[in-house]
């Protein structure tokens, strides 16, 4: 079976290597020097003041809305992976959704403003597929009506607007490290900060809240051990390699698909530098995309409805919690844009041992819409005669 992702394994010799440092020093975990050095090779790679290492990137979230002190209304996107919704409610926040922009699947900064009431808080924004947000616009605003701004950059790790990392940006950004991101460490994320006073209680709730014997407030158990900061440390150097082998995968899948009829793909602005973390397709109707998702599986090939369901529809979410000038601000809001992308989206598989498959994918993708298209139009022009 081909997945829509597949780890990267740095060679066994090599990781062995980074844990003989854990054996001979017998140091497991609670902020070891793996997870330090981990922590400043990142932080030099992003170009960033303070960086965590933390078990995961939804603990990383949590963090992020704890240290901000965050307790009413989030305006937030709901086209993202659910932890993003759950991360806010876990925190018992408010999600409030806005609509997504149809061109690069990324909440639309334009609309924004009209979402915050005196309740709003905070913005949680998603760098959608690794595709950076309108960062400026949602600074502005932010600045505006004085509002913390979180980014949620879970799969844009080595993305970059005007030279910068997308973690440089807002109060606080996020990433995680999951086995199936470009830069991983199994399990793992980094919650990230270039303000002092946040960093350190962020460092805090890291760790029960506690430093030696000194208590200072709450916490959880969001460290990390060495064992995963050891898989960091053996694949940081690669990165770029990695993102330049998904750039040509990219190239390779767009010259058979760009030009199949009514198949769409999110924008990504050419000012940008982007990490190509997932190719998604989007069909014209959602009958297409799973007969064609079931013509994958049957040849071996495990594409993913990602994201699906839009996170505004999600049942858990208690739509009769929040109402705003008579509308549900959540659960039953309607956001069309993200509602549509989300029923007719498809991730194809995306990694960088894919030599020899790629056109095979993507040729099987591009028969079965194009078979489609032209039973439709056959059966069009039957009724109509």
């Amino acid at each position: 079976m081909i997945n829509v992702t597949k780890a990267y394994l740095p060679p066994l010799e090599e990781y062995v290597e980074q844990l003989k440092r854990v054996w001979k020093s017998g140091w497991l975990t609670n902020n070891g020097e793996l997870v330090q050095e981990l922590e400043a090779r990142l932080k030099n790679f992003l170009g960033v003041k303070h960086l965590f290492f933390v078990s995961n990137g939804t603990i990383a979230l949590q963090l992020a809305i704890k240290a901000l002190g965050l307790k009413k209304e989030i305006i937030t996107t709901p086209f993202s992976y659910v932890a993003t919704t759950n991360s806010i409610l876990w925190e018992q926040c408010t999600p409030v959704f806005v609509d997504i922009h149809p061109s690069n699947f990324c909440i639309d900064a334009d609309k924004i403003e009209s979402a915050i009431t005196e309740q709003t808080e905070a913005i949680l924004a998603v760098h959608v597929y690794g595709i950076p947000c309108d960062v400026q616009r949602i600074e502005q605003i932010a600045r505006r009506y004085d509002l913390k701004v979180i980014y949620d950059a879970a799969h844009a790790f080595g993305t970059t607007v005007g030279g910068k990392s997308v973690a440089a940006f807002g109060d606080i950004s996020t990433f995680s490290f999951h086995a199936t991101k470009i830069f991983h460490t199994v399990e793992g994320g980094a919650v990230i900060t270039n303000d002092d006073e946040l960093a350190r209680k962020l460092f805090l709730y890291r760790s029960f809240g506690h430093l030696d014997d000194e208590y200072f407030t709450i916490g959880i158990n969001g460290k990390n051990s060495e064992f995963h900061a050891a898989m960091g440390l053996c694949n940081l150097p690669r990165v770029n390699d990695f993102i330049a082998k998904r750039r040509m995968i990219v190239k390779e899948y767009d010259a058979i698909l760009r030009n199949v009829p009514l198949l769409k793909r999110p924008q990504i602005p050419s000012e940008h530098s982007y990490n190509y973390a997932y190719y998604p397709i989007v069909f014209p109707s959602e009958i297409m995309l799973l007969k064609t998702k079931e013509r994958l599986r049957v040849h071996g090939i495990n594409a993913r409805r990602y994201f699906y369901p839009s996170l505004n529809t999600l049942p858990f979410v208690d739509a009769a919690t929040c109402l705003h000038a008579g509308v549900q601000r959540y659960g039953t809001q309607a956001c069309p844009y993200s509602e549509s992308i989300a029923r007719r989206v498809l991730c194809l598989p995306l990694f960088c041992e894919m030599e020899g498959v790629v056109r095979s994918i993507a040729h099987l993708v591009r028969n079965d819409i194009l078979s489609a298209l032209t039973v439709n139009a056959e059966a069009a022009h039957t009724v109509e005669g």
